[in-house]
């Protein structure tokens, strides 16, 4: 794919004794990291901007950091998802190093490197990706969710080949939005947090920067997909950016539904097992028997289908029908404990971690990646299993 470094969006924007130029880039393109390179190079400018936020900031630096992460951390504070939607993201990002032979993020680090080697300042203005993330689950209904994160990590572990209008697509916007969009039925649920808010952020964050630093010239590195965005609400002016930021910052309140209906559940089963009792010891312990069986073997099977070993799959058997009477601890920290105590991950399985992860059957061989689907699969087999045993009992105790 043939491209030229003239292709490369400009804007100048004078904002009081500061000159900010915002080069919109393609995050898969080599005459990105070229123009970068190009204009850094000229000794233009004396600070650079990325699009980053500190915790992808220093993933790019060190690519390696998350195949050195404490996985019985990861599992005792409930990291386990956002850990594996990680893995999985940066398996979709080595897929199209790998077919086009073009790293994501080269004009980023392209920009870093520069600055470090001149002893510039990097300013990051992106807003935390954990952040974003927070605020797209909470503008999409609870019932896409499910759909929206089973599709990308469907999509993100498949071996088929990325198309060129994938790569385009990617090109015109932005990553994180080019993916999820494929999977969300109403991009607008999408739109808000991926791209406007952050357009608000980004502009915030330079308007910060400037008033703290006061840099003369400044070039800043942004997707193409949030140029026209950036450069809207850089014009239109922000007295006081760091109230925006405050506010776009802010993780929503969570709805106390969601909390509330696995102790409702939870009631409700502990309700019909004492009205089982009532009416006769034999009744009691078929509906304690179906919870036992359904909910264990449901969470059994789920460490079955993730490779588990035979002792984690029998203790997601005895686990599952205990702890989902009690929310605040999950079937999966037990069984991923399990599996971590018996096949603790090697030195190896680290240091393999990214490459194994782009192939589907490497994240069953790698001890690290199937300690993750172990969580993953028994806690939904748990959960399954609650809601079937839970009409089971329902159905004996009207039937």
């Amino acid at each position: 794919m043939s491209e030229s470094v003239e292709q490369e969006p400009l804007f100048e924007v004078r904002i009081g004794n500061s000159q900010v130029t915002l080069l919109g880039t393609a995050h898969v393109s080599r005459a990105s990291a070229d123009k970068v390179r190009e204009l850094l190079d000229s000794g233009t400018y004396d600070a650079v901007a990325v699009e980053l936020c500190p915790s992808r900031y220093h993933a790019i630096l060190d690519p390696d950091a998350l195949a050195r992460m404490d996985l019985f951390k990861v599992v005792r504070e409930g990291k386990v998802s956002m850990v594996a939607a990680n893995l999985a993201l940066g398996a979709y990002q080595q897929r199209l190093a790998e077919q086009f032979g073009i790293e994501p993020g080269a004009e980023q680090l392209a920009a870093i490197r520069h600055a470090q080697e001149h002893h510039k300042p990097v300013l990051l203005i992106d807003r935390e990706i954990g952040v974003t993330l927070r605020r797209v689950l909470h503008n999409v209904p609870w019932w896409k969710r499910f759909g929206l994160f089973a599709g990308l990590l469907g999509s993100l572990i498949s071996r088929d080949e990325v198309s060129e209008a994938d790569i385009e697509g990617l090109k015109e916007g932005d990553v994180l939005e080019h993916t999820f969009a494929e999977f969300a039925e109403d991009r607008k649920d999408l739109f808000t947090p991926l791209i406007d808010e952050r357009d608000r952020y980004m502009a915030a964050r330079l308007l910060q920067e400037l008033q703290e630093q006061s840099p003369e010239r400044v070039l800043a590195v942004v997707g193409a997909g949030h140029l026209k965005g950036i450069r809207a609400y850089l014009d239109s002016g922000m007295e006081r950016p760091a109230r925006v930021i405050e506010k776009l910052d802010h993780l929503p309140t969570p709805s106390r539904w969601p909390r509330l209906i696995p102790w409702l559940i939870v009631a409700l089963v502990i309700s019909g097992f004492v009205i089982g009792f009532l009416r006769s010891p034999e009744l009691g312990w078929q509906l304690v028997m179906d919870w036992v069986l359904i909910n264990g073997a449901l969470s059994a099977l789920g460490a079955l289908i993730a490779a588990g070993h035979p002792l984690t799959i029998l203790t997601a058997f005895v686990a599952a029908p205990i702890t989902s009477l009690n929310p605040t601890v999950g079937a999966g920290m037990v069984t991923a404990a399990a599996e971590l105590y018996l096949r603790k991950p090697q030195v190896g399985d680290f240091s393999r971690l990214k490459h194994d992860t782009t192939q589907v059957r490497g994240w069953w061989r790698n001890r690290v990646s199937r300690t993750l689907l172990v969580f993953l699969f028994s806690t939904l087999g748990s959960a399954a299993g609650t809601y079937v045993a839970g009409f089971r009992i329902f159905d004996r105790l009207v039937g």
